[in-house]
């Protein structure tokens, strides 16, 4: 079963973000979550949950205006992070929480589903191309700090 968050304490969400993106404290994670809970037509977040109600995958979508890589029109919904937890992997749970982003976006009437990877992440360009999406370009980004 997929749930789409509606509260911060969605069983599972804060977890699984946890799990996916370790470098943020908890309390970032919470002020983060609420922020998209009160933006409902710019992000959604949805939950797979096993037969035991167990938290298994996670998916979180936004809507962006500004210029998306690859992309033909805009807006554009743009997939901002997906995490299935190891033992659920290659079960088609990605599948399943991408197809509930995409039915969320053509809802919010986007036409196109866009979404990145770091460079080095082989098992994610991997992921993505099963799902269906197609490469785009590659992009290396640089910075200086003036002096």
């Amino acid at each position: 079963m997929i749930q789409q968050c509606s509260d911060v304490s969605q069983p599972g969400w804060l977890a699984l973000r946890q799990q996916l993106w370790p470098h943020c404290a908890a309390k970032e994670h919470l002020a983060e979550m609420s922020a998209f809970l009160a933006e409902p037509a710019r992000f959604a977040q949805f939950v797979k949950y096993d037969g035991s109600g167990v938290a298994v995958g996670l998916v979180e979508v936004a809507i962006r205006t500004d210029y998306v890589n690859g992309a033909d029109t805009s807006p554009v919904a743009f997939l901002e992070g997906i995490y299935v937890v190891p033992r659920a992997r290659r079960s088609g749970v990605a599948r399943e929480l991408v197809a509930a982003a995409e039915r969320w976006a053509l809802g919010m009437g986007c036409t196109e589903l866009a979404s990145d990877a770091a460079i080095e992440n082989t098992s994610s360009h991997a992921m993505h191309a099963a799902l269906g999406f197609v490469e785009t370009e590659r992009v290396v980004f640089f910075r200086k700090v003036p002096r």
